[in-house]
Parts: C-alpha cells; sequence; structure tokens
C-alpha cells in the first residue's frame, strides 16, 4: 500500500505557501514592513529612481508595504519622507511600483499623517503640528538642523475632522492611479489616529473622545473613505496597542484595541497588522492579549517585532499568524525570502546608514550569490 506524504513544516514551511488578500496572491507570506528611510528628494519629498531600485530589490516579498507616505503637508514629520498628495509625488511613486511590479512584486502604500510627533520647520507656514488634545509629546524628529523637541500641538476642531478624512480619501486615490496594489492605514506607534485611540493622548470631549467607541470614531471613517477607493481586502491597518512609542499610552490597551480591531473587522480589511510588544524593542504584552484581540477580527493577521526565521516558521505553522513582518532584516537581505528557504547566512544591517543618505546602506547589501562570491 502506498501511502500518501504529507507536507513536512520542516522541508517545505507554510511561510512559503501562498495567501489571498481577496483577489491579490502574495506568493508567500514574508512581507517587508515600512521602513521610514528619508531619501525622497528634499524638494517637494518625491520618491525617485534610487527609491524604485531599493523596492525592486526586495521584490520577492510575498507583500512589500511602503515606508510611511504623508497623506498631506500637514501629516509631515521628519525631513525628506515621501508624500502621496501632490501630482510630482504621484509620478514619483509611478516610478517606483512600475520597477516592483516589473520585478515580480506586489507593493501597498502606508498612509501616514503623524499628528503631534511634528516640528513647525516641517509644517507649510510654521503652523502647529495638530492632534486630537493639546498635549506636548516628549518625543523628537529629524528636521533640517538634526534631531530636535517636537513642537507643541494645537487640537483639531471636529469641524476639521471631515477634512483629514478627505485627505486619507484623496492619499488612496493618488495611491491607486500611482499603481499600488493596496494600502495600509498607519494607526500605529503614537502618529495621529494611534493619538486618537489612545486615551493618553485623547482628552476630548466631542463625538471622537471618551469612550472607546468614540476614540474608534475617526479611525471607522478612514477605514470607509478607504475603502470606498480600493477593495477592501486591498486595504489593511497597522496597530501597536502595547508599544510606548512617541510618549503613547492608554489605561486598558486590550480593551482600546478590541474595538479597534473590530472596527476593522466590520470594515471587512483583508487584513491587520500588529506590533506585538514595544516598536522596536521588547516583545512584552500580556499573556493570552494577542488571542484576545485576534478575537475580535476575522481576516489575515499580520505579526510584527523581532520575528527570526524559525519564530516566523513556527507562528505560521501553529496558526498564530497569517503573514509576518521583518523590518531591519529586509533592509541589509533584498533576498530575504531566498536565505530563508535556503537557511542561508544573513547580511548584517548598518543601523548608522537607516536615516537619509544616498545608495550606501540602501540599495548596496549584496544577494546571496554576490556575498558568495
Amino acid at each position: 500500500m502506498l501511502r500518501t506524504q504529507e507536507a513536512d513544516p520542516i522541508m517545505d514551511p507554510k511561510l512559503f505557501s501562498p495567501l489571498y488578500l481577496g483577489d491579490l496572491t502574495l506568493p508567500n507570506r514574508m512581507v517587508m514592513a515600512p521602513l521610514t528611510r528619508n531619501r525622497a528628494l528634499p524638494d517637494g519629498d518625491v520618491p525617485h529612481q534610487l527609491n524604485a531600485t531599493y523596492y525592486a530589490q526586495r521584490a520577492s516579498a510575498g507583500l512589500i508595504i511602503s515606508e510611511g507616505t504623508q497623506i498631506s503637508p500637514e501629516g509631515k514629520g521628519y525631513i525628506q519622507t515621501p508624500g502621496i498628495y501632490s501630482d510630482a509625488q504621484v509620478t514619483g511613486w509611478k516610478t517606483v511600483t512600475a520597477a516592483v511590479h516589473e520585478a515580480g512584486g506586489r507593493i501597498f502604500a502606508q498612509l501616514w499623517h503623524v499628528g503631534r510627533i511634528s516640528h513647525v520647520s516641517l509644517l507649510p507656514d510654521g503652523q502647529a503640528p495638530v492632534a486630537p488634545s493639546p498635549i506636548t509629546a516628549n518625543s523628537q524628529v529629524f528636521t533640517a538642523s538634526g534631531f530636535a523637541d517636537v513642537s507643541d500641538p494645537r487640537a483639531l476642531e471636529t469641524g476639521e475632522i471631515a477634512r483629514v478624512v478627505g485627505d486619507y480619501r484623496k492619499a488612496a486615490e493618488n495611491a491607486k492611479a500611482a499603481g499600488f496594489d493596496g494600502v495600509e492605514i498607519h494607526a500605529a506607534n503614537g502618529y495621529l489616529l494611534d493619538q486618537f485611540l489612545r486615551d493618553g493622548t485623547n482628552k476630548r470631549d466631542d463625538a471622537y473622545g471618551g469612550t472607546a467607541e468614540n476614540r474608534t470614531r475617526l479611525l471607522a471613517e478612514v477605514f470607509e473613505a478607504v475603502t470606498d477607493v480600493f477593495p477592501a481586502k486591498r486595504v489593511g491597518v497597522r496597530f501597536s496597542p502595547f508599544s510606548s512609542f512617541n510618549d503613547i499610552a492608554d489605561s486598558d490597551p486590550v480593551a482600546t484595541f478590541s474595538v479597534a480591531m473590530a472596527r476593522a473587522n466590520d470594515a471587512g480589511l483583508g487584513y491587520v497588522h500588529l506590533v506585538e510588544g514595544e516598536t522596536g524593542g521588547p516583545r512584552d504584552f500580556p499573556p493570552n492579549a494577542i488571542q484576545t484581540l485576534r478575537a475580535n477580527f476575522s481576516g489575515a493577521y499580520m505579526a510584527n517585532n523581532a520575528y527570526d526565521r524559525q519564530m516566523a516558521i513556527e507562528a505560521v505553522e501553529k496558526g498564530d499568524a497569517d503573514l509576518v513582518a521583518f523590518g531591519t532584516l529586509f533592509i541589509a537581505n533584498p533576498d530575504l525570502v531566498e536565505r530563508f528557504r535556503q537557511d542561508a547566512p544573513l547580511n548584517k544591517p548598518d543601523p548608522d546608514t537607516f536615516y537619509g543618505g544616498d545608495a550606501a546602506g540602501y540599495t548596496d547589501y549584496p544577494k546571496l550569490e554576490e556575498a558568495t562570491v
């Protein structure tokens, strides 16, 4: 009698199997995480050929999520981060998406508004950053003069919130025009949407403050606007419930983000992307917290934070994640998928070249065959 041989998770890990986001097929479950690199053109924050080369080199990822891309001039928090609100920026992003697609990849734009994490020197006419409440963060941003403390923010008026939602809608429209396959809404790491979600930064007494239902209202309105542009399965959202990055805090993150996850589920989003613990730091969160949050969302779950090859393989095999996002490993290893398949040695990332600069530490990391030679 012949026996049917089942797939061996060691020899044939599910991490390298396809996953479907609606009608979009991801050939593997390794995602290039959004990574701020500060290499847009200084005049107009426009993506250019160097960026196209960088992303195309990493097109073997199941999905690339672009670096945070500000939805408006008001949404900018660091020098030379790309935007998605001007015609020149859309044209620049077309160069990037065309290069990724030609290399066989898929790429989503991460839609970003920094809120209070900004500086008057970065904003139109030196205006104050905006936030849910006028609470200054104990944080710094990168300006033309180097690192600087963030500026004091002002609270958005209730009547202004529709404009912000409109900026997200227009950014999604521009992302579609630029050739992106979908978008990820950045609601993590202490930026604007995260500021609205958390009770430590949201002290409003209108319909956007108070209860968790109210604090997630702006998020839900952004979901509605963006899914009017892209099919819901082509839209994801990033949360960081247990991170204090950018001086963010909440008295009960499991309760708050259970509501936020339910909002994502109601909107029919394709995936939720979760930073598991501190952003770029320890994997520290309450027992069973991830499972509690996941119970509120039926779409794909993307895990992120300090995963290595073995952790990622085990997480997907066990059903603890559908997708795993990698940050610095993709910076240093453009062919990370193939290196993981072979369990091959990895290039070491150079933190000195993470933010700003030229091709050095950006497009010059060798592929496996080059490193071997």
